[in-house]
């Protein structure tokens, strides 16, 4: 084993570590004690329930991270990649029919052990805590749709980037930035009109108080919007949840059956006021920038790496490829990508206290966002009491009831700017 293998190992090892450490430490911070703010919406057999769906998916997730880094290594120390290179090459096609050869097999490889445990995941670990609805036929259909897409999509972008790589020279990387980017913006408007519907089944909101609410609030703050629906999500479970999705006009208000069904009009309006101070602050425009900014530097950096001969070395291979260079940049790229991910959470956590800050300052309602916040994690067995670590490392939204306690706090006399 060469010291190029070794440095490729070591960095899968910290990432492993470091995001073990958060999960363990999470673990251990479990406590049988309800909070204050949740002894009229817990009762002790409830919360103990929450606390098992904890470490049940904690201890789940980490047989399943340690399962695949065992396998990383040795199938990187056996030289595997070199073997599926082989197999692509032999076929005698040209440099990105190859190159989409060998990714679709390292892929297939991936997604076919991966069944398993999304069988588990979902038939017992889900169905045990009485969140699973989905039936083996949507889980089979979801799995073939999520695959034919993925291969589409993934083979479309996968050959841009290598086509570039191969002709465009020392500038490839802004070549390739630039035509993933246009990319990423057409599926954002053909993905709630062509994609979704291929999953769930989406309903225009019946005419009726929640509407009317929505609706009221919306024209009040001068958002505009498509249209409100209501998506079939008690098709696959009983957890809650309502999004955004599309920019400009095209956005669309999207909430689950499940969530309609478990809240009050002013607690769903008071949901829908946060994801629309999200839009109203500038949050989603700053997080496209932010995204699209973390992007540009890792097709910069993988413009230094893509043709290094170590790299092919370190992974056992014979020949040099474009196609391999961009795979086993991510190997490369993964200690990055977990500083990045920390920075974005941490953004986005703030983001989740200003958008709160706008959904009360303009509704008015403080206790419908609270009640709405108290309610979502009670149905989601939510965890109230994270690791500062595990929120550190991961958290997008802050802990539930640091964001209760922020509420609290606002002085709903106040108009946010926005």
């Amino acid at each position: 084993m060469n010291i190029y293998t070794l440095v490729i190992i070591f960095f899968l090892l910290a990432v492993f570590i470091v995001e073990t450490i958060a999960d363990l430490l999470n673990l251990k911070n479990v406590t049988n004690k309800i909070p204050a703010e949740f002894e009229d919406y817990f009762d002790k057999e409830k919360y103990a329930k929450s606390q098992e769906y904890l470490k049940i998916r904690t201890k789940f997730s980490l047989a399943l991270a340690a399962f695949f880094m065992f396998l990383q290594i040795i199938f990187i120390v056996i030289g595997g990649f070199n073997y599926v290179d082989k197999f692509a090459r032999s076929f005698g096609l040209g440099e990105i029919t190859t190159g989409l050869l060998f990714a679709g097999v390292l892929l297939a490889l991936v997604e076919i052990l991966k069944i398993p445990f999304s069988v588990y995941s979902t038939f017992v670990i889900e169905e045990k805590f009485g969140f699973n609805r989905t039936t083996v036929k949507t889980f089979i259909e979801d799995l073939i749709k999520g695959w034919v897409l993925g291969a589409i999509i993934g083979a479309a972008v996968f050959s841009i980037i290598i086509w570039f790589f191969m002709y465009f020279g020392k500038f490839a990387w802004i070549y390739a930035f630039a035509a993933v980017i246009a990319f990423e913006l057409i599926i954002t408007f053909v993905y709630p009109v062509v994609i979704m519907p291929l999953f769930n089944k989406f309903t225009p909101l019946e005419d009726g108080d929640l509407k009317t609410s929505v609706e009221n609030y919306a024209k009040q703050e001068n958002f505009k919007m498509k249209g409100l629906f209501k998506m079939d999500g008690s098709k696959r479970s009983t957890k809650t949840n309502a999004f955004f999705t599309g920019f400009g006009k095209f956005r669309r208000i999207v909430l689950f059956d499940t969530l309609i069904q478990k809240h009050t009009v002013e607690e769903l309006t008071s949901v829908l006021a946060h994801e629309m101070g999200h839009f109203k602050l500038g949050h989603i425009i700053r997080q496209m920038i932010f995204g699209f900014a973390t992007m540009a530097f890792m097709f910069f950096l993988l413009s230094f790496f893509i043709n290094s001969p170590w790299l092919f070395e370190a992974f056992k291979m014979q020949n040099s490829s474009v196609y391999a260079g961009i795979i086993f940049f991510g190997f490369l790229y993964a200690p990055i990508s977990l500083i990045i991910g920390v920075i974005s959470s941490k953004v986005s956590r703030k983001h989740e206290y200003e958008a709160d800050s706008y959904a009360v300052t303009t509704y008015k309602k403080p206790e419908a966002m609270i009640d709405a916040l108290k309610k979502l994690s009670v149905d989601n067995l939510s965890n109230l009491n994270p690791h500062p670590f595990k929120v550190f490392m991961e958290y997008s939204h802050p802990p539930v009831l640091e964001r209760i306690n922020a509420i609290r706090k606002i002085n709903i006399t106040e108009k946010t700017n926005g």
